[in-house]
């Protein structure tokens, strides 16, 4: 077992995007590459790979060449460009693109084309960024998996539910992507496709425009293939909407700069060990104990409170009991379109008490609460982003055990690309701040990148 970097897995697979996000801005702005250059590499990319990847659910690629020629010209005129210009982004079928199909990953929602573009797209061409495409996603961004494969090894999953935006970065494809969580739909494929998967702090990210599933929980995220490049996508996308009640009026985190910023000290981590941890692969102890050892001072083991054994119940029946009155419509109109799993949690959730529902959300005060004195001895804790590399096999996305108590309290979380399995699959590490605090957490974990690559 040994430390490994993601961008070692990633030119095993060959990608055509070789080069981080923050450098392919960088050589867009200064006209070294142009934005249709890149996007060509792009497709070319994808006709290559996608037949076996099963990455995108609606693409064009006359449509992208399109946008890019605009950009292009847009630069040449000598007008002011955005900051992220010529940048292809993958964007999850749960967010809306206007005139472009979004169906949710359901069949009940086939041809659906929305009118309005969501917030997060707005903002995406604000920033002059190439719209590539729409990314696969599990039914309502649920737990049955969908078609699309790990770029590793096709015959393990990607995880889910953002899927497609995970195996897109990481085969290559593009070199950001938009996803979203709910309880690990962000951080957990991140971790199986060997990427950086950022989830920020609940409502930094605006999400009118997305499919509600639960409005206690849902979170946009980004992937990229590094923690400067989700930096990147993702300060751009932060902002208020008074649409979305859980977003703020209030400056954005200058998460790049802070990122890229070296650190007044050296970061201090909190190794976590969650509920779950003795069920997890062996292999993803002795990784973690490997990289405990090798940071040396820099870290420190912490306990959690008993009252953490709780929270995976607690935020199951907040989800469910949200997204059964969210979703009521596809399981009254669409139920045999639908897949077992997401039949059995609507089910679930019509069962759920209000009683229990309030309850479960007045536990989210008291694990946040718990955390508290954690964070103030650490730049960020240290726990796994799943149990173990993705399982063999396309029946399941995997298990969100490390992921739902962050999604639960709101915290920033990141997964790091460092560990590999005996295998060659990789194993993410998660790093997991205060709410609020996403830039330090940002630049926490670019360090710790960098660091590894010594």
């Amino acid at each position: 077992m040994a430390v490994d970097l993601a961008r070692q897995a990633l030119g095993a697979l060959g990608p055509v995007v070789e080069l981080g996000a923050v450098e392919l801005r960088d050589r867009l702005a200064s006209g070294a590459l142009s934005a249709l250059a890149l996007a060509e590499a792009c497709i070319a990319r994808i006709e290559a790979r996608d037949a076996e990847i099963r990455a995108w659910a609606w693409f064009d690629a006359d449509f992208v060449r399109a946008q890019a020629r605009h950009l292009d010209a847009h630069r040449a005129s000598g007008k002011p460009i955005g900051p992220l210009h010529g940048l292809p982004v993958g964007v999850k079928d749960i967010i809306d693109t206007a005139r472009i199909p979004t169906e949710n990953g359901s069949a009940v929602d086939a041809g659906r084309v929305p009118l309005q573009d969501a917030f997060v797209v707005e903002r995406l061409r604000q920033a002059g960024a190439v719209v590539m495409g729409k990314t696969v996603t599990t039914e309502l961004a649920f737990m049955d998996p969908a078609v699309t494969r790990n770029p590793h090894n096709p015959g393990h999953t990607p995880g889910g539910s953002s899927s497609g935006s995970a195996a897109a970065v990481a085969d290559g494809m593009v070199p950001l992507a938009i996803g979203t969580q709910t309880g690990g739909s962000v951080i957990r494929p991140a971790s199986f496709c060997g990427v950086t998967g950022f989830k920020p702090s609940f409502g930094a990210i605006p999400r009118r425009g997305v499919l509600r599933q639960s409005q206690s929980l849902d979170t946009v995220g980004v992937f990229a293939r590094d923690p400067a490049g989700a930096a990147m996508l993702a300060e751009t996308l932060y902002g208020f909407d008074p649409s979305d009640p859980a977003t703020a009026l209030a400056p954005p985190p200058r998460l790049l700069e802070t990122a890229l910023s070296t650190p007044p000290f050296a970061p201090v981590f909190a190794l976590v060990k969650p509920p779950g941890w003795d069920q997890a692969d062996p292999q993803l102890h002795a990784g973690f104990a490997e990289l405990a050892a090798a940071l040396g001072d820099q870290v420190f083991e912490v306990s959690l409170p008993e009252a953490f054994e709780v929270a995976a119940a607690q935020r199951k029946c907040v989800n469910l009991a949200e997204m059964s009155r969210n979703l009521h419509r596809y399981g009254r109109d669409g139920a045999e379109l639908l897949g077992a799993r997401t039949r059995e949690a609507l089910a679930e959730g019509d069962e759920i008490r209000a009683r229990d529902y309030l309850a479960a959300l007045d536990w989210r005060g008291v694990l946040t609460a718990g955390l508290a004195a954690v964070f103030e001895r650490c730049d960020a804790i240290l726990c796994p982003a799943a149990p173990g590399p993705a399982p063999e096999g396309l029946s399941s996305t995997g298990d969100p055990v490390f992921n739902g108590l962050w999604t639960f309290c709101g915290t920033p979380a990141v997964t790091v690309p460092l560990l590999t399995a005996e295998n060659g699959m990789p194993m993410g590490v998660q790093l997991v701040a205060a709410p609020g605090n996403d830039a330090r957490l940002m630049r926490s974990a670019c360090w710790l990148y960098a660091w590894a690559d010594r």
